[in-house]
C-alpha cells in the first residue's frame, strides 16, 4: 500500500509542476507515474512498477512530445536574435572572412558579418540571408 501512495504522491507532484509551468515538461513522467500507480495497486513487484514508469515515460516523451510541441507552440514568437535567422539584409561593407571584415544592415541596424562559405568575398550592396549567429556576428550567404 505504501508503494501506491508513493506513486500517487509522485503523480500529484508531477501534475502540479506541469500546471505551474505549462511547459509540457513533466506530463510525460506523470503518465509513467500513473502506470506505476496502477501496477502497484495490482500488487505488481517493485521492479515492474519502476520498469513501467520508465517505459511509459520514455514512450510518451518520444512519441507524443513532437506532436504536442507542434500544436501547443503555434503562437510562439521568436525573440531577439532567433528572429533574425532567415531574414534578408544588405551588405554595407565588403564581407571577407580572410580580412576579418564585413558589415550588414538588417532591420535598420548595423551588424558585423561573416560569410557562411569560408573563402567567399561578398561585395557591398549584395543582398544576403542570415543563416546563423555567432556571438554578435551574423553568418550570411548570398541570396540565390
Amino acid at each position: 500500500m505504501t508503494e501506491v501512495i508513493s506513486w500517487m504522491v509522485l503523480l500529484v507532484v508531477l501534475v502540479a509542476v506541469e500546471i505551474a509551468t505549462m511547459g509540457l515538461t513533466t506530463i510525460w513522467f506523470a503518465a509513467g507515474a500513473l502506470a506505476a500507480t496502477i501496477a502497484a495497486a495490482c500488487n505488481a513487484p517493485l521492479f515492474v512498477q519502476i520498469a513501467l514508469f520508465l517505459i511509459v515515460s520514455v514512450l510518451m516523451l518520444v512519441f507524443t512530445r513532437p506532436v504536442a510541441m507542434k500544436y501547443f507552440n503555434v503562437d510562439r514568437t521568436k525573440t531577439n536574435v532567433e528572429s533574425l535567422i532567415g531574414q534578408k539584409g544588405i551588405v554595407t561593407g565588403e564581407i571577407s572572412n580572410i580580412k576579418a571584415c564585413g558589415q550588414v544592415t538588417l532591420n535598420g541596424m548595423e551588424w558585423t558579418a561573416r560569410a557562411a562559405v569560408e573563402d567567399e568575398v561578398i561585395p557591398e550592396g549584395t543582398v544576403v540571408i542570415v543563416k546563423e549567429i555567432h556571438g554578435v556576428k551574423l553568418i550570411v550567404e548570398t541570396e540565390e
